[in-house]
């Protein structure tokens, strides 16, 4: 089971900030995670798959590409911007 964080406006469209997720066996990386919690949640499909969501694995920015195995904490961001 792995903790799933929402930040920003992903947070408000999923009405939550975060949830605890038990991943199916197919769920192996950030980009099978968001295809996959697209499907789960409508309501983020468009959010999830733009290309522009960026995670962190136990509190360290990961690629998307990285391996979810062991991952107890999972973070999702919407694009940032700063000044």
């Amino acid at each position: 089971m792995a903790r799933l964080l929402y930040f920003a406006n992903l947070r408000e469209r999923a009405g939550v900030s975060s949830e605890d997720l038990t991943l199916p066996p197919h769920v192996k990386t950030g980009r099978h995670l968001l295809k996959w919690l697209g499907e789960q949640r409508p309501e983020l499909a468009d959010m999830l798959t733009n290309g522009k969501v960026r995670m962190a694995l136990n509190e360290e920015i990961a690629p998307l590409d990285s391996a979810l195995d062991g991952a107890r904490e999972i973070a999702l961001f919407p694009p940032m911007t700063g000044g």
